[in-house]
């Protein structure tokens, strides 16, 4: 007999058994849960804008018998492990709606989910027809639910039922059809980590290892690389993290073993680079006979010396330059070419035609005539055949050129990604603590390290390592990331923070909570894959262009901070309320908001600055006995004067009394979407300020050109629906959005796209990402982050929303012009072709000789080229001039 050893799993919803001394890890659901602890699971959709994952988990958290308490917010998802003699499922759904979710409870029926979404790398492909072939393979297995190919990214995402089908049975579909399937993910709640093992001198040592973390509770799966020194394990965040990983390891080996975290540089990243390097070399080596072929057949043959020469007799009627020309051009089409010849016949070997069939094709049609002319030119006196064997070798070598160009960028995809990832800091500061919560040590490690239910120090101006809450500590965190907000989040002990966020003026001591897969970035990271994997159909453009056209861009979906309004706070208004000097009283609060970092304070000092006569300078008066209460205000003795600046609750919290009238000017105040501050000095009230984030010069007439241009303008915003509406009222938008999550400015959009609009969104934040991606077309403003910029198609460089005028009137002239060189390219060829082929033989005795149709081709290139060229003339429409937008 064996004991048995229970971990109960939260994020997955089930049990997992492992036999001691075995290492024998069985399916959810072999023991049954601790007798005092049940699960409930609820469907929530939130209410308020004020209502996130982390004040809900608190809230439920604080009633008694609550062992953990999990939301996620992005699938709508409560989960819950309770003392069902404590509290009972209604009281927690009570909970969760107070806090301002509805929610539903969920018969848990399966223990498994019935669909997992699977992701896979494809190799090999290379055009729509491909995506295509790989698609109605992955649909035709029984168990699939849906299958999308995405060429840009080189994905494939799947949506199966794992009872009926293993993601096994999906990469062997995709290497049936002929191409190369990497799993990237199986959809399970689980991350993955790579480490570096150096030490192991024998393949028993690695045996021992691998059985050491086998044995461990959370351990997915292991996959070893001897000749890398490498070890990737696979497994739920919640339940073990690469520190017991690696002291496992270390502890299990002869004692010279050592493990870290591989170094960076795998993954779709280095897949692509390599990609990259592989056709600038093939393209090089191309022209490398290339360039000689053309020289041959098109230029040396105008110059008497060099043409005596290549027309130099062999034999018969074969000359020197054919002889050369195929010397040249044969490694060309069978060598570097060998790629297009490998993809055709796996695609037709199945059943389908690619862009590589029609390469070889038409390549071989061109190498194999001129290899007839050659050897009919060798065996007879009087054969004057024609060769076109740098027809082929041109082919080749720009297709080469093509796919470099296309795969550089192709990149745009990935970059978005990895600049998300960045945003969690390098290193972090672990913490140890005794029973009693004193801090014992203190050791920086790797960010990847952290584990859950570390404790996390978080010094000013570092970025928060993971999700988690606050144990000690009180600071401003800035969270614009998530709520494209400006304005720092008070924290204090028990507030939730975000992985990748910055705090900003004080110490924290956070324990994190939620890692890995689990975190918010994370799951913004899958969303941006998501939006991106959801262009997969937009990808058929390219083969119906010749018919199609894409669409103007009739609806723009704004973003409201830092898009429409400045994105940094400014006084707008001052209401004295007693006879004091507007200098003196603004000399007092600057004084006392200089010691705060709050970018409230920095507005009011930086509007005080008017009242003095340096205001590169300025020299406050000191201020004595300052005190910073978190999320109120400020106040400190100046001038042997308490002075209080702070907000309501602040005042009323000291006993000062707040007057009607300046109930009025604050109620005023906040229904024109204004941070109302009220201002005491020695105990009474004498001022009201308005601190507002103006609107960006220009805005207004911006939306009243889009009106007369027939486009509607909508406002999205993570801020309040007060806020939103006012900021909507004063430029004239209609359609307001607010108290938008991330992924809910993505859903948004789809839903826009549903409804028949072409959409494109403007943004400057990392919360816009998702958006900016979803949308037809993508506008980042250019001071925004740099994972705005990267998951956008059009960056307005000079943060001016007039340039959104510019864009879409320049993306007009831009689509104007491709219909316009589509009339030349196929005007050359509609009239080329017949002629060459004959068609005009018969009546006129007219052919159309090797040279002009080479002539027509060349014609034709360069009237695409300088109709294009033209461009560069484009001038800013007039309609900005006409509304009285300076262009610069």
């Amino acid at each position: 007999m064996h004991a048995s050893l229970c971990w109960w799993s939260p994020s997955e919803g089930g049990i997992e058994e492992v036999v001691a001394g075995q290492g024998h890890m069985q399916r959810p659901g072999s023991c049954m849960p601790p007798p005092d602890q049940a699960k409930a699971i609820f469907a929530v959709i939130s209410t308020t804008c004020s209502a996130g994952a982390g004040s809900v988990e608190n809230a439920v958290k604080r009633l008694p018998g609550i062992r953990e308490a999990v939301v996620d917010v992005l699938n709508n998802r409560a989960q819950v492990l309770y003392n069902p003699s404590s509290v009972d499922e209604e009281r927690i759904r009570e909970t969760i709606e107070s806090s301002g979710f509805q929610a539903t409870l969920i018969n848990d029926d399966t223990n498994e989910r019935s669909t997992q979404i699977c992701k896979i790398h494809i190799n090999g492909m290379t055009c729509t027809s491909c995506s295509s072939t790989i698609e109605s393979a992955l649909k035709s297995i029984p168990g699939v639910q849906k299958a999308q190919v995405a060429l840009a990214t080189e994905e494939a995402e799947v949506h199966y039922n794992p009872k009926s089908v293993s993601y096994n049975k999906l990469l062997e579909a995709i290497e049936n059809t002929g191409f190369e399937g990497i799993l990237i993910s199986t959809g399970e709640d689980i991350s993955k980590i790579e480490l570096k093992v150096d030490g192991v001198d024998n393949d028993h040592e690695t045996r021992m290892i691998e059985k050491s973390l086998q044995e461990l509770p959370g351990v997915q799966e292991i996959v070893t690389y001897p000749e890398l020194n490498k070890i990737s394990i696979s497994y739920k965040p919640d339940m073990t993290g690469p520190r017991t990983f690696i002291s496992v390891i270390e502890s299990t080996g002869s004692g010279r073993v050592k493990a870290r975290i591989y170094p960076k540089g795998g993954g779709r990243e280095a897949r692509r680079r390599k990609e990259i390097k592989q056709y600038y070399r093939f393209f090089l080596w191309s022209l490398v006979f290339t360039i000689p072929v053309f020289l041959t057949s098109m230029v040396f043959m105008y110059i008497p010396g060099i043409k005596h020469v290549l027309d130099a007799k062999v034999v018969n009627m074969l000359t020197v330059g054919m002889v050369v020309r195929l010397e040249l051009s044969t490694p060309v089409q069978f060598i570097i070419g060998r790629r297009f010849y490998i993809g055709s016949y796996k695609a037709l070997r199945h059943g389908s035609a690619n862009m590589d069939v029609l390469i070889v094709l038409g390549t071989n049609a061109a190498y194999f005539y001129s290899v007839y002319s050659l050897l009919r030119s060798a065996y007879s006196k009087d054969f004057k055949g024609t060769d076109f064997f740098e027809t082929s070798s041109m082919l080749i070598s720009f297709i080469l050129l093509g796919k470099y160009l296309e795969i550089l960028a192709k990149g745009k995809t990935s970059e978005a990604i990895a600049k998300l990832m960045d945003l969690t800091p390098a290193t972090v500061i672990l913490l140890t603590l005794d029973s009693e919560g004193n801090v014992v040590s203190e050791q920086e490690i790797d960010g990847r390290l952290v584990q859950k239910n570390d404790v996390i120090k978080v010094i000013p101006g570092a970025k928060v390592a993971s999700d988690g809450y606050v144990l000690w500590g009180e600071s401003h965190v800035n969270e614009s990331m998530i709520t494209g907000e400006a304005r720092p989040v008070a924290k204090r002990k028990g507030d939730t923070v975000i992985g990748g966020t910055v705090n900003e003026n004080g110490v924290l001591h956070i324990r994190a909570t939620r890692v890995g897969s689990e975190s918010v970035l994370s799951q913004i990271v899958r969303l941006v894959e998501s939006a991106q994997m959801a262009k997969a159909p937009v990808q058929k453009f390219a083969d119906r262009v010749s018919k199609y056209f894409v669409p103007m861009v009739n609806c723009i979906v704004f973003d409201k901070t830092g898009t429409l309004t400045v994105g940094k706070p400014v006084v707008v208004n001052t209401r004295l309320l007693t006879n004091i000097a507007l200098q003196d009283f603004y000399i007092l609060i600057a004084a006392t908001e200089v010691n705060s970092e709050h970018p409230l304070a920095k507005a009011i000092v930086e509007y005080a600055k008017n009242f003095v006569e340096d205001k590169e300078n300025p020299a406050w008066p000191e201020a004595r006995d300052f005190i910073s209460i978190t999320g109120h205000g400020v106040k400190a003795v100046v001038q042997n004067r308490e002075i209080i600046v702070g907000n309501k609750s602040l005042i009323l919290d000291q006993n000062i009394a707040i007057p009607s009238d300046a109930e009025d000017i604050l109620a005023k105040a906040e229904g024109l979407a204004h941070t109302g501050i009220l201002v005491s000095i020695d105990k009474e009230l004498v001022g009201v300020l308005a601190i507002s984030d103006p609107l960006k010069p220009g805005a207004r007439e911006v939306i009243s050109i889009l009106k007369s241009m027939n486009i509607r303008s909508i406002v999205m915003t993570g801020d309040n629906w007060g806020t939103a509406k006012s900021i909507a009222k004063e430029v004239g938008i209609e359609t307001v959005i607010a108290e938008a999550k991330p992924e809910d400015k993505a859903e948004k959009v789809r839903d826009f796209q549903g409804s028949g609009y072409t959409v494109a969104m403007v943004g400057d934040g990392i919360n816009d990402s998702p958006a900016l991606v979803a949308a037809d077309v993508g506008m980042a403003i250019g001071a925004g982050t740099d994972i705005a910029i990267e998951a956008a198609d059009i960056v307005l460089m000079k943060n001016n929303l007039e340039d959104v005028i510019t864009a879409i009137d320049l993306s007009r002239k831009t689509f104007s012009r491709i219909r316009l060189n589509y009339i030349w390219a196929l005007g050359y060829n509609l009239l080329g072709i017949p002629i060459a082929a004959g068609a005009l033989y018969p009546f006129t005795g007219l052919r159309l000789p090797p040279w002009i149709a080479g002539a027509a081709m060349a014609a034709s290139s360069v009237s695409v080229v300088c109709s294009s060229l033209l461009l560069k003339y484009y001038r800013v429409p007039r309609k900005l001039e006409m509304h009285g937008i300076k262009i610069e």
